[in-house]
């Protein structure tokens, strides 16, 4: 059970859906993580973070790959599962 609470699939307005679509779209999984979903109550919210974090995890200066892996050590660093 989450602590913050997110609308699921099944409860998504119009708006939420399409965000939705669009993040299933672009996910190498072709799912929304659970970390996303916390900002599901603001879709214009969300939907803005996944635009940066496209940006973010583009290939640049460094890989996705490098980039997630950075990601990943400073969440372990930092105590935090995601």
């Amino acid at each position: 059970m989450p602590r913050i609470r997110w609308i699921e699939d099944g409860e998504a307005g119009p708006e939420l859906a399409e965000v939705y679509a669009q993040i299933r779209e672009s996910s190498p999984r072709g799912a929304v993580a659970p970390i996303l979903r916390t900002m599901s109550l603001r879709p214009d919210f969300l939907a803005a973070i996944h635009t940066a974090s496209q940006v973010h995890f583009s290939d640049g200066a460094l890989t996705r790959a490098q980039h997630e892996m950075i990601a990943a050590y400073v969440s372990a660093l930092n105590r935090c599962h995601y």
